[in-house]
């Protein structure tokens, strides 16, 4: 692995991508939320690793980097880990690209893999194109809610989730990576998408069990077995959950009042909206809209 040289600069394509820094870690591990219009977009060679997770609604995107091509459609949680040195071209079919992006710093990943006792200079991340990690998806969430919400606690705590996501990069998405096994359990593929893009695009809307397992064509019952064995935690968490981010993504906006972001994500009144985001982040939404009101927004040129 390259020392790093500078910090990654994405070149946008011209109508104005928004993009909120959270900041970085000791280690040099940043983290952004970038959310970019349709079109295309090019990004250079960059000396970081980057890992973009796919936020919020279902979009349909292509990309071409390192000799390879995907197209599909890309819903919350979906993760892309592009090498460093990897220039790629991004083709997005509509205005839904929102993704939460780290980029590791060279130095980083090879004090870790020196740590797991490899060889640095023999250590390489692969390309991956939408794949499914709930352990490194849960860690770049814990990640972004600790540096969203000032550091509440401490800067050592972020600083080992840092640790963890180049860690798992390296064992399970590298050159020294020990082949996956492979799991029958829960939802396949395909069908988890549809539930996942269904739940997004239904957020604000009165989500029903029943309602959202017809969307797999299995019982109410063994769906909730299927959903908690695929996404780790049982299906009424997880629609809580995207409820309070997307609740965050438009306090952070500005546009609305508390209380209609309330019933916009699906919560029956701005109380019921409290209660489940004081659980989630310790923070009130009237503490997290001035929490943001201080984080810059850059629009890239």
């Amino acid at each position: 692995m390259s020392p790093s040289r500078s910090s990654p600069t994405v070149v946008a394509n011209p109508r104005l991508p928004r993009i909120v820094p959270f900041g970085e870690t000791v280690g040099g591990l940043a983290l952004q939320l970038r959310s970019d219009p349709a079109g295309v977009l090019e990004v250079p060679e960059l000396q970081r690793v980057l890992v973009a997770i796919h936020v919020g609604a279902a979009a349909k995107v292509s990309c071409r980097r390192g000799g390879e091509s995907h197209t599909g459609s890309a819903v919350h949680g979906d993760i892309d880990i592009i090498p460093a040195l990897t220039s790629s071209r991004w083709e997005l079919h509509d205005q839904n690209d929102t993704a939460l992006i780290l980029s590791l710093p060279p130095s980083l990943l090879d004090t870790v893999a020196e740590e797991h006792g490899f060889d640095s200079h023999r250590v390489e991340i692969r390309n991956r194109f939408q794949i499914r990690d709930a352990q490194l998806e849960n860690i770049c969430w814990a990640l972004k809610a600790e540096m969203e919400s000032n550091y509440p606690s401490g800067r050592l705590y972020t600083d080992s989730l840092a640790v963890s996501v180049a860690s798992r990069l390296i064992s399970a998405y590298s050159s020294v990576a020990q082949r996956a096994v492979a799991q029958n359990g829960g939802l396949g593929g395909r069908r988890l998408k549809q539930t996942l893009a269904y739940i997004e695009d239904h957020l604000s809307e009165d989500l029903s069990l029943s309602r959202i397992a017809a969307v797999t064509g299995v019982s109410a019952s063994h769906f909730k077995t299927l959903f908690r064995e695929s996404a780790g935690v049982p299906v009424h968490q997880y629609v809580i959950q995207r409820r309070v981010e997307r609740a965050k993504d438009l306090l952070m906006q500005d546009k609305l009042s508390i209380a209609e972001i309330a019933l916009a994500t699906g919560f029956s009144h701005q109380s019921h909206l409290a209660r489940h985001m004081r659980r989630s982040v310790g923070l009130s939404p009237r503490a997290m809209k001035r929490l943001f009101a201080d984080t810059p927004s850059i629009e890239s040129k």
